[in-house]
C-alpha cells in the first residue's frame, strides 16, 4: 500500500488512478462477501497527537499543551476492522479513543502550514486504544499505548479529494450501542496543516506515514466513575465521510503473562 500511495500521489491525480484501479478489477464483490483488513499494514511511522482537544485535556486533568504532544505506535499495534483487540493480562484500565488520521502521500520535509496539505494522500479512522494504568502510573505513554493490537485502523483510506474540509468532520465512539464520544474536528487545538508542518521541521514524513490527530472528550478515563473496556465489549469508531471502524475486545487468558 505504501508503494501505491507514493505512485498515486506523485501522479497529480490520485483519485483518477484509484478509480482506474477499481475499473481494472477482474471481479467485484458485495461488501458482505469480503473481509477488510487494515488499509495499511506497514507505515514507516505512526505518530499520535495527545491532548489535542480542549475538553479532552480538561477531562484528563492535564494542562492545554503549548506545542503538540507526540508519541509513536508501531506496526505490531495495527489491526483492521472487525479484528479483535487483545487486552493483556497486565492491563486493567483499557480505554478507547476515536481519532481522525491523516495518511501522508509524499516525501515531506520542512513545509509551511500553507503548503502542508499538499503532503496529504487521504484520511482514515484510528482507535488509539490505551492502557491507562500503564500510561499514567508509570508515565510511559509509549508502553501504555504501543501494545499489540492497540491501533485498529480502517475501514478504508478516503482520498483527500473526497473530503471537502477535514476541519469540519463529526466523529464519535459507540461502546456496546451507547455513544461515548461525540465531537467535531473543528475543535482541534492544533489543526492538520499545523501538525504536518510541525512534524516536518524535524523529521521527514514518508508516503504511507500516519498522523493521528488526537481524540475528543468522552474517553473512559474522564468519566465518573471511569469506564474501562472489558472482555466482549464492542466499539465503533466513526468519522463523517469515512465510515465505521468496529472492533471487539478479548481479554488475554489468565496465566499468559510471564512471572516477574
Amino acid at each position: 500500500m505504501r508503494a501505491w500511495i507514493e505512485r498515486t500521489a506523485g501522479s497529480g491525480d490520485p483519485a483518477g488512478l484509484n478509480r482506474a484501479l477499481a475499473d481494472y478489477a477482474e471481479e467485484l464483490y458485495e461488501f458482505g462477501e469480503v473481509r477488510l483488513e487494515a488499509p495499511i499494514h506497514n507505515p514507516e511511522k505512526m505518530i499520535f497527537v495527545g491532548l489535542n482537544y480542549y475538553d479532552h485535556a480538561a477531562e484528563s486533568n492535564m494542562a492545554v499543551p503549548e506545542v503538540p504532544v507526540l508519541f509513536p505506535k508501531y506496526a505490531n499495534s495495527i489491526v483492521g476492522p472487525e479484528d479483535d483487540v487483545i487486552i493483556p493480562e497486565e492491563v486493567s484500565q483499557c480505554d478507547y479513543e476515536v481519532e481522525l488520521a491523516v495518511v501522508i502521500g509524499r516525501k515531506t520535509k520542512r513545509v509551511s502550514p500553507a503548503e502542508a496539505m499538499e503532503a496529504v494522500f487521504g484520511y482514515t479512522i484510528v482507535n488509539d486504544v490505551s492502557a491507562r494504568d500503564i500510561q499514567l502510573a508509570e508515565g510511559q505513554w509509549t508502553r501504555g499505548k504501543a501494545i499489540d493490537t492497540f491501533a485498529p485502523i480502517g475501514p478504508c483510506i478516503v482520498t483527500k479529494d473526497a473530503i471537502a474540509d477535514p476541519g469540519e468532520l463529526d466523529l464519535s465512539l459507540i461502546l456496546n450501542g451507547s455513544t461515548m464520544q461525540l465531537a467535531n474536528t473543528r475543535d482541534l487545538i492544533f489543526d492538520i496543516p499545523y501538525l504536518i508542518s510541525f512534524l516536518s521541521r524535524t523529521m521527514t514524513l514518508m508516503p504511507g506515514d500516519i498522523v493521528s490527530t488526537g481524540t475528543p472528550p468522552g474517553v473512559g478515563l474522564g468519566r465518573k466513575p471511569p469506564v474501562w473496556l472489558e472482555d466482549g465489549d464492542v466499539t465503533e469508531a466513526r468519522v463523517q465521510g469515512i465510515g465505521s471502524l468496529r472492533n471487539r475486545y478479548v481479554r488475554e487468558p489468565k496465566g499468559s503473562a510471564p512471572r516477574a
